[in-house]
């Protein structure tokens, strides 16, 4: 038994968020770190002007998964295992998968949640395709989706725009919400139908953490159980992220050129084998740069370039749903294509973790 993708389907709130009018908000970014960070728009769940939410991160999430399940023409009922991954859902319990069940009507199935951010979605494809391959389940929904801008808005909201701190100016320039939602089912053989749309291949599935014993390159902070309420509530902000610029542009290249080698280790793929890398951040230049310092040469590099698909000017850095919007971006404009061999990359700065699924897009799927 094997698992197929039958379809590819995205969520973004709002209307796009571009640079100009994010600088009316909070002020400017040097020119200079603004081309680095690589992003032009992004949308947000929050209204900018008001800080009113205009949906929630459950309801994006049904947004992309009704999209995926109408391209693969399913209808909600058909599936029986949903797997969720956030950081930012709207409670500690119950989880937002739970209430993606309920939005879509189903009255029983399977629900798992992953508490991640960038390698979340890739994770949940790994846990969701052997499910199927097992047996246990036959169609699942695999989702990704963040809510980041409540936690962006009280960074600038009754301040003078020149008065935001430069470091928040960073966290506001780069990050945005979304979902987006991939249908796996399962396939005994080949078959006819829908199981003959792109789908899990040739699949192998790496992950790691690297950052034991190292400070955090993100945290988001307030509203855990690390303090007492009566403490947390005497911070400046309830909830807030800190970011570790100068530790992410250092050690993130060097997660990634090991991810790539323990993923074309575990594949015995060559880089020239590999059609489509689907990386959601590969090109910004904050990234680029420092690849030949992680041990990375010119030529593969040049070669990595070539074949990166992306999306990041148009979303922003949006956690756990940024691999599943690269992807569904890919699908649509043609840059992945039936019978492409595609690697699913995704590099988590928290604790420096990274999550890779490699797959023949648009043939069955052989276990390794």
């Amino acid at each position: 038994m094997s698992a197929r993708i039958l379809a590819t389907g995205s969520y973004l709130p709002g209307e796009p968020i571009d640079n100009e009018q994010l600088e009316k908000l909070c002020g400017p970014l040097p020119a200079d770190v603004l081309a680095g960070l690589g992003v032009a728009r992004r949308h947000w769940l929050v209204d900018p002007a008001t800080g009113e939410h205009i949906i929630s991160n459950s309801r994006m999430a049904e947004a992309a998964a009704r999209v995926a399940l109408a391209k693969a023409g399913l209808a909600p009922q058909d599936v029986d295992l949903i797997v969720l991954s956030t950081a930012s859902p709207e409670y500690h319990l119950p989880t937002a998968a739970s209430y993606v069940q309920e939005h879509l009507g189903l009255q029983r199935c399977a629900t798992i949640e992953l508490r991640a951010g960038c390698v979340g979605a890739v994770q949940a494809l790994d846990i969701a395709r052997r499910q199927l391959a097992d047996g246990t389940f036959r169609t699942a929904l695999v989702i990704g989706a963040e809510a980041i801008s409540p936690l962006l808005v009280p960074m600038y909201q009754g301040l003078d725009p020149l008065g935001v701190r430069m470091r928040d100016r960073m966290s506001l320039y780069n990050f945005g919400d979304g979902a987006a939602a991939v249908v796996l089912r399962a396939d005994p053989a080949r078959g006819t139908g829908p199981e003959r749309a792109p789908g899990l291949g040739a699949c192998v599935f790496g992950t790691a953490c690297l950052g034991g014993g190292r400070k955090p390159g993100m945290r988001v902070v307030g509203g855990g159980t690390d303090l007492p309420y009566s403490r947390q509530l005497a911070r400046k902000r309830l909830m807030d992220i800190q970011l570790d610029a100068s530790g992410v542009a250092g050690l993130g290249p060097q997660v990634f050129v090991t991810a790539l080698r323990d993923m074309l280790d575990r594949t015995g793929w060559q880089l020239s084998d590999i059609d489509a890398f689907v990386l959601p951040e590969g090109n910004a230049e904050y990234f680029s740069s420092e690849l030949a310092a992680a041990g990375m040469s010119r030529q593969d590099h040049e070669l990595v370039q070539r074949r990166v698909v992306e999306n990041l000017a148009d979303v922003a850095a949006t956690g756990s749903p940024a691999v599943l919007l690269a992807l569904d971006a890919g699908v649509a404009q043609g840059r992945i294509r039936p019978g492409d061999t595609v690697l699913l990359l995704a590099i988590e700065a928290s604790r420096y973790v990274y999550a890779g699924l490699s797959l023949r897009w648009g043939e069955p799927m052989v276990a390794r």
